[in-house]
């Protein structure tokens, strides 16, 4: 389990580790519908478990987002995961996330123990900005083209890399201006989130840190390894995901979002250690 100076400091715990393995973030998704069948309808148990195997992190979410995914009702999505997080909050000093693009969510899953807002509408919702700001909370901005069901249809950039970036970095620095703590900032180029396989290499070969904010990537599983590797089912692409990790690491990434706690830890530890860093 995960052990840091001042357990309750979010900026520690959205840092990169000292010996630059990228902080774990391990995924609740307390859905009948996500993508990888085996992350569905996550719960307690399945939290704990992903803290013991050395998570630093538990996103919980109550909405899939995946590409061609329907919009549930905003009480559907707090039945689905503020139970849980209290469960949690009572029994972990660990740090939570909220997995929604909803305020109301958020406002609701901080109340009841969470730390950090995950939204994948990266503060389209200026109620959403407002109460990162008036909580003074941790934030992911995470950066989506369009919505859910309609995401994947097409989606055309003139540069990818830099449109991607200009827009997270533009509203953290809002933030920012408007008196949030950057060191409680992070960003996410949401790979494969209204984007072709290509613009997601793209995005994978190299970051942008803005005015130095923290980095998030979420690859976990996803379909871009189908079309590179051929592998169908999510539950075949771990290996094409830890290659992703392993890039993740080279580029000094500070939080990986995954389903894999253990092997993402390992992955880390054996690369930690071939560059003298352990």
């Amino acid at each position: 389990m995960a052990v840091y100076e001042d357990s309750r400091d979010c900026r520690i715990a959205l840092s990169a580790y000292s010996n630059g393995r990228p902080r774990l973030m391990g995924i609740v998704n307390c859905t009948p519908d996500s993508f990888h069948q085996e992350s569905q309808n996550g719960g307690l148990e399945k939290a704990l478990q992903m803290l013991e195997e050395g998570a630093d992190w538990i996103d919980i979410g109550g909405e899939s987002t995946r590409p061609g995914s329907q919009p549930i009702t905003i009480e559907q999505e707090i039945n689905r995961t503020i139970t849980i997080i209290k469960e949690l909050r009572a029994k972990s000093d660990c740090f939570i996330s909220i997995d929604t693009r909803h305020h109301e969510v958020a406002e609701a899953a901080l109340q009841a123990g969470a730390d950090m807002i995950n939204d994948v509408s990266g503060l389209r919702d200026p109620k959403m900005f407002d109460l990162v700001l008036s909580s003074a909370c941790a934030v992911c901005i995470m950066h989506m083209k369009g919505e859910p069901k309609e995401m994947q249809d097409d989606p055309q950039y003139e540069d990818v890399f830099r449109e991607v970036y200009h827009q997270i970095i533009g509203n953290a620095r809002k933030l920012v201006s408007a008196g949030h703590d950057p060191n409680l900032i992070v960003l996410d180029p949401g790979i494969g989130f209204g984007k072709t396989l290509e613009h997601n290499l793209t995005l994978l070969r190299n970051i942008d840190r803005g005015d130095d904010f923290r980095i998030m990537w979420g690859t976990s599983r996803k379909s871009m390894f189908k079309e590179i590797c051929g592998r169908d089912n999510s539950s075949e692409r771990l290996a094409a995901t830890l290659s992703t990790a392993a890039q993740a690491q080279k580029l000094g990434v500070d939080i990986l979002r995954v389903h894999d706690i253990k092997e993402h830890l390992d992955l880390g530890k054996v690369l930690a250690a071939l560059e003298e860093r352990m």
